[in-house]
């Protein structure tokens, strides 16, 4: 499953045993915009407001007051389930004189959590990758040629006696296409660094 954020904020309210859930959900690109989507929408005079973030290998959650693993932790496992990622969940609790036991806890946080995310509208993350090309004059035309078709982005080209060298961005499910169609126009003639990687022909 590729990885999605939300396109938008979402939310949903879920009722147990007289105590109230809402799940607020909204695309984060940072820690620092989730905490601030979790200071917009914490409630002051609600019971609870438990949350989790996940962006990329970055996450957070909180348990806010709640028997410790029954609330964060659930939402940050909704957020893992529905595949998402870039993501905040906040849920907010306003408690109805009967108590739900960590069980019932574990269900009701990360039921509503992930109802919230199950709803909501999404879009797909993409994921980038950078790499340089180098290839002889005469392939220019073509290689131009190519990675207009792929629309990929082309930053500093540079020029020097062997030939030229540019380094690009395009989306890395892209690349394998990319780098055959470079190799046929060419010939193999095209280089190609990936940060990290050795050199090596397409």
């Amino acid at each position: 499953m590729s990885a999605s954020t939300l396109a938008e904020r979402a939310s949903h309210t879920l009722e147990v045993k007289h105590s109230r859930f809402i799940a607020q959900a909204a695309p984060a690109a940072s820690p620092e915009a989730a905490l601030a989507f979790l200071a917009e929408v914490a409630d002051p005079a609600a019971t609870h407001n438990c949350w989790a973030y996940r962006i990329g290998a970055q996450y957070r959650s909180s348990d806010d007051g709640e028997p410790s693993g029954t609330a964060g932790r659930p939402i940050l496992a909704a957020i893992d389930g529905q595949g998402c990622d870039q993501t905040v969940v906040v849920v907010t609790r306003w408690y109805g004189g009967i108590k739900l036991g960590a069980g019932g806890l574990v269900r009701a946080y990360g039921g509503a959590a992930a109802e919230c995310l199950r709803r909501a509208p999404r879009r797909e993350l993409v994921v980038y990758a950078e790499l340089e090309l180098a290839y002889p004059f005469a392939d220019t035309g073509a290689v131009h040629a190519t990675l207009n078709a792929f629309g990929a982005e082309k930053a500093d080209e540079r020029f020097d006696a062997a030939g030229a060298r540019v380094r690009i961005r395009l989306p890395a499910a892209q690349l394998p296409a990319l780098k055959a169609q470079l190799r046929d126009a060419t010939r193999n003639r095209v280089r190609l660094d990936e940060p990290g990687a050795p050199p090596s022909p397409v």
